[in-house]
């Protein structure tokens, strides 16, 4: 199956975890490596053990956040279970990989053309939000105070990560906002919103969409910060105490 978006890795709204499989994945309190084993932490882990249940710790501590010894429960316990339940976690990842992919429009997880929030004739469809990654998407759809449609950029700049805008979905955001054919129902976009994550990458990233889209003919706006409810001033940091003094509003 070819990607659907272009100049987009299939899949990639799980980039981040491209790098961490291709780190050493030894992890905080995790056993460390045994005298005399090989370079590859993972291998040194599964001495011992037959081919077969070696291979899968290898695989699973590979996975983000899975060190050798978490991988070794894992696979043990799958050792310990009935053939179903192996056979069935091994249908759902094989399904998973033949029926997963990016939206055509936003880039969000689907297993259609286009995904659910697009294809909802509901949603206010000239509202924007550009986020991260697919799980940000998820995290304000069960807010249930956004009734907009996404653009998810499937990362964030990060020039010490090797990460820069052709790595993103940037391209496809910029042709939405040219062409309204390319946008979910053929709406002209109005307005967007930056809901990018408050870390040094995802501010550098809002400035450098916010700066590209300055000759566009269409509201940027970005998600309000601040002190949150039930919290205190003496247990906010300065950086929190400036968002809230800079986004105050006035009193109805």
């Amino acid at each position: 199956m070819t990607p659907v978006m272009p100049g987009t890795p299939r899949y990639a709204g799980i980039m981040t975890s491209r790098r961490a499989a291709s780190s050493a994945p030894g992890q905080a309190g995790e056993a460390p490596q045994r005298p005399g084993a090989s370079d590859d932490p993972r291998r040194a882990w599964t001495k011992g053990y037959p081919a077969p249940v070696s291979r899968l710790i290898q695989e699973l501590s590979g996975l983000p956040g899975i060190g050798p010894r978490s991988a070794e429960r894992l696979a043990l316990y799958l050792l310990k279970q009935p053939e179903g339940v192996a056979l069935g976690l091994s249908r759902a990842l094989a399904e998973m990989k033949r029926s997963v992919r990016n939206c055509r429009v936003c880039a969000n997880l689907t297993d259609a053309d286009l995904c659910a929030i697009c294809h909802d004739e509901r949603r206010d469809r000239s509202v924007v939000m550009v986020v991260e990654q697919p799980r940000d998407v998820l995290a304000l759809e069960m807010a249930g105070a956004y009734r907009g449609v996404y653009h998810v950029l499937l990362g964030r700049i990060a020039p010490l990560e090797g990460i820069g805008p052709e790595d993103l979905t940037v391209a496809a955001l910029l042709e939405r906002l040219r062409d309204e054919r390319a946008n979910t129902g053929g709406v002209r976009i109005r307005e967007v919103v930056l809901g990018l994550n408050p870390t040094v990458e995802g501010d550098g990233t809002a400035l450098y969409l916010a700066e590209r889209l300055r000759g566009a003919k269409v509201q940027v706006t970005r998600l309000a910060r601040g002190l949150p409810i039930g919290s205190s001033l003496e247990m906010a940091n300065k950086a929190v105490l400036a968002d809230a003094i800079e986004g105050r509003r006035g009193m109805e």
